[in-house]
């Protein structure tokens, strides 16, 4: 949840976990399936909890919506779905007689905590920045690769060469980006000129007009697209098409967006395109056949959180009302 809040990224998350936590698991005696199914299911999480790129596309596609309301809103649906993922762990390695491999002392602990300080106080700076009105959800893009820099200078875990290679590497990643989010921009005015969102949209309504049935059928669509779709195309896509139903039905484009965002989080998860299960599954050297069958539970536990979400507005709206958000 933390390493996913402060990358922004379900991917990194799962490569930087896996990478650092598989090794020990293993050392340990744990099941590699296990072990690879956690880093899966809980990876996603930080598209849900700020600062996180999601927001901000949806924002733009949604027609300007609060990007420190939306923010805000995802706090507590992406604690939900983290604590979701540590308890189905917890149950699962309890009976399978997993144990940790001794107690951490208090001291030891401490100085972790004493060292992780700077590093975590990027989402402060970035969230309070964006709250407080310091600077926007794009400006807070930039502090956030500054304050790293400036800690990787102080840290010496940055060279002149591996600077280069960075910029690189965020070039490309840039690229492909810009050019999923133009794809999907042209496919979206095809869609439109087409009138398929309004077909969509009437089909809808006329199987019921009930406000509960119309949210499952949407989840279950969305479900299913984001098991065949990256998060950006999706949301570029398919928020034109569904929150106009939703308002319609009561739901507010804040509760929506988290409700979409949680979706695609789950369809990173799942094959046959889960971009988090192939990473997943490559970093704990495990195969996708073996590590499914170890996710079914987390899957059944993030749904019912998802519906959660989708049915009780105080899940996403509850902390920005109580700041003065809404």
């Amino acid at each position: 949840m933390l390493f996913g809040a402060l990358s922004g990224s379900s991917v990194a998350a799962a490569s930087a976990m896996g990478g650092c936590i598989a090794p020990i698991e293993k050392e340990n005696g744990y099941d590699p399936a296990y072990s690879a199914a956690a880093n899966i299911a809980s990876a996603p999480t930080g598209l849900l909890i700020p600062p996180t790129s999601a927001f901000i596309v949806y924002s733009t596609v949604a027609g300007g919506v609060s990007i420190s309301t939306l923010f805000m809103a995802g706090y507590i649906p992406g604690i939900l779905m983290g604590a979701c993922c540590m308890a189905i762990a917890f149950i699962l390695a309890k009976k399978a007689g997993m144990k940790a491999d001794s107690a951490a002392h208090t001291q030891h602990v401490l100085r972790i905590v004493w060292e992780a300080l700077p590093s975590l106080a990027l989402i402060v700076i970035v969230i309070g920045g964006i709250v407080g009105g310091a600077f926007t959800a794009t400006e807070g893009a930039g502090v956030a690769v500054l304050y790293c820099l400036i800690l990787s200078l102080i840290y010496k875990t940055i060279t002149w060469k591996s600077f280069i290679e960075i910029l690189s590497r965020s070039a490309k990643t840039s690229g492909i980006i810009l050019f999923l989010i133009s794809a999907s921009s042209a496919m979206s005015f095809v869609m439109a000129y087409a009138g398929i969102p309004e077909a969509i949209s009437d089909g809808l309504l006329s199987l019921t007009e009930n406000r509960f049935i119309i949210f499952l059928l949407m989840n279950i669509i969305l479900l299913i697209v984001g098991m065949f779709m990256d998060i950006t195309p999706a949301i570029l896509i398919f928020t034109p098409i569904f929150l106009p139903i939703a308002i319609s039905f009561g739901m507010s484009e804040i509760q929506f967006g988290v409700m979409l965002i949680f979706n695609m989080c789950l369809g990173n998860i799942t094959p046959p395109v889960g971009s988090v299960l192939f990473v997943g599954c490559g970093i704990g050297d495990v195969t996708i056949e073996k590590v499914t069958p170890k996710l079914i539970p987390y899957f059944i536990v993030l749904i019912l959180a998802l519906l959660a979400v989708t049915f009780i507005p105080a899940l996403s709206l509850g902390l920005p009302k109580l700041l003065g958000l809404i």
